[in-house]
């Protein structure tokens, strides 16, 4: 059984090499969120035996597109889809967006939601400032593989997810954070994943977050939940082999 990052951004870390060094033993998910990082992430794959490459179409990176591109990147992936693990970065964001923009986020999500479902991989969601626009979206397609990345939305809305059957992605920051303290309160663990969203959003508030960190998302389950951090670990991972195998 190994610990595994489910979401981050590797292709912006800084010193690649030694970040992966420092997570041998781990499983790394690294997400794409437009054609560029999207080919970094296939190669970053390729390249180091532990990293997974998930690809995706960040929303602000999408309203940039016309058309034709998105529906070109969505074939791109269709053609790798035997090199993925997973559709990501995905999802709604109203803090950089617009609302105007909303339901061109939905026609946007929506095509990557089809997407994974006829690939039958999991979705990994992004839902900043629109998390109950994106779960009532989300609902329409009747699909459970779905992962709420960083969810930042009350409690409410928490329960929600969980009785949709879909999963939460517990970052490393939760070492402070109440909020993701509470999610695990409440989440099932059979419904948990951990994630670092390196390099971002570091467990002790510092710069340049890196994978190994994603233990401290390990820790505080089996703090929270009274468990062993070995049994958090276990169960993780069957989550994982049983959501993305």
């Amino acid at each position: 059984m190994k610990y595994i990052d489910i979401h981050s951004h590797l292709d912006i870390c800084k010193n690649i090499p030694k970040i992966i060094e420092n997570f041998k033993n781990g499983i790394i998910l690294t997400v794409g969120v437009n054609s560029k990082t999207n080919k970094k992430a296939l190669l970053l794959s390729k390249k180091y035996e532990n990293v997974e490459a998930c690809l995706g179409g960040y929303p602000t990176d999408l309203l940039k597109l016309k058309g034709e591109e998105t529906d070109n990147e969505i074939k791109f992936i269709k053609e790798n889809k035997e090199k993925i693990i997973a559709i990501s970065e995905i999802g709604i964001d109203l803090k950089e967006n617009s609302k105007d923009t909303l339901e061109k986020q939905k026609e946007n999500l929506g095509k990557f939601v089809n997407l994974a479902k006829s690939l039958n991989l999991p979705i990994i969601v992004h839902s900043r400032y629109a998390e109950k626009e994106t779960i009532e979206f989300l609902e329409k397609f009747e699909y459970k593989k779905i992962i709420m990345h960083c969810f930042s939305g009350n409690m409410k809305l928490v329960k929600r997810i969980l009785e949709n059957n879909w999963f939460l992605s517990i970052p490393a920051n939760v070492k402070n954070s109440k909020h993701f303290q509470k999610i695990i309160e409440i989440a099932p663990i059979k419904n948990l994943f951990c994630e670092t969203d390196s390099p971002f959003l570091h467990p002790d508030k510092l710069r340049n977050n890196e994978p190994k960190n994603v233990i401290e998302s390990y820790k505080k389950i089996a703090e929270i939940k009274s468990l062993k951090l070995n049994e958090v670990k276990n169960k993780i991972y069957n989550n994982y082999k049983r959501i993305f195998y």
